[in-house]
């Protein structure tokens, strides 16, 4: 893995040889329920592995807990699957999965070209819009209203890169998301760009601290022409990702996924968590082409609850 691949993994947030061609990934398989019949290291086990980041995924007193355990324990249960978890770091979970040495990893994982063609996707569990921690009762509705301010994310994440390119901004990186929330609530930034959960659940955690959760505008194409890495600014696909070699679980579970979009319970699982559906199970209509073609049939629409 090289620096490149590193920084790609590090959050987008968050690739690689002997690709076994896309068209794998666009193969339309009717969902098997039987789970003997799928592609699981043990039968009628599914091996996850996570990092703890909640509150997307954390392993407590021996359970999956967060908004993608949440889901994925739905789904392990209509499939008649067990879970077994292991904890790595991102970097870690990804290479599993890779190597095959876990069946499945989830954590608010963006769906990219690179990572699609050493591994596989599901649909995506939700979207993940451009939400901003926000000091003060400032507003900062689009990339424009963010020129001149002290804005602020995590090292390594993509959002360095956007608010780099913003100008006459005074951008900031710091170790952890901690430093991010301190800086936020003394106001020495104006604007932090992280997770959008981990910021709902930070503010639910604290609510002493002096920051609240905004959503951003996403800039314009011509924004994104003149600015590249505006591109980060935009909503991203998460999914849960699986190995090249198991193309019939990765079609269960987005079967089962596509389900619980039309059935409420994604909805109730995202509210549960702090997330508003109408941010989070919408996608962006240009989400569909980054796609088509590429692992998913020129045909394929994403899942939203407004279907």
């Amino acid at each position: 893995m090289n620096n490149n691949d590193i920084f790609l993994i590090s959050r987008f947030k968050r690739g690689a040889t002997a690709i076994l061609g896309f068209s794998l990934g666009m193969i339309s398989i009717s969902t098997v329920v039987n789970a003997a019949d799928l592609e699981t290291l043990k039968p009628g086990v599914l091996q996850v592995a996570i990092e703890p980041y909640m509150p997307y995924t954390a392993l407590k007193d021996e359970k999956l807990v967060g908004l993608d355990s949440d889901i994925l324990d739905a789904v392990a249960k209509k499939l008649g699957l067990k879970i077994e978890t292991t904890v790595t770091d991102f970097p870690g979970m990804l290479a599993a999965v890779q190597s095959q040495r876990a069946d499945i990893t989830i954590g608010g994982i963006a769906w990219s070209d690179a990572r699609q063609k050493v591994g596989l996707f599901t649909d995506p569990p939700y979207y993940s819009p451009p939400a901003m921690a926000v000091h003060g009762d400032a507003s900062y509705p689009d990339v424009k209203s963010l020129e001149g301010k002290a804005l602020g994310t995590v090292t390594g994440y993509v959002w360095a890169k956007s608010i780099a390119e913003v100008p006459k901004a005074d951008a900031r990186t710091y170790p952890a998301a901690d430093s991010v929330f301190s800086d936020l609530s003394s106001g020495r930034i104006d604007v932090g760009f992280l997770d959008p959960l981990l910021i709902i659940y930070q503010q639910q955690q604290r609510p002493d601290m002096k920051f609240r959760v905004a959503y951003l505008n996403p800039p314009t194409a011509e924004q994104v022409a003149a600015h590249p890495d505006y591109k980060y600014f935009q909503p991203y696909m998460t999914g849960f990702y699986l190995p090249k070699q198991a193309p019939k679980l990765t079609q269960a579970i987005s079967d089962q996924i596509d389900a619980m979009y039309k059935d409420g319970s994604l909805a109730t699982l995202v509210t549960k968590w702090g997330g508003d559906p109408k941010q989070f199970l919408v996608p962006s209509p240009d989400m569909a082409a980054q796609r088509r073609g590429v692992d998913r049939p020129q045909t394929w629409s994403p899942p939203s609850v407004t279907d």
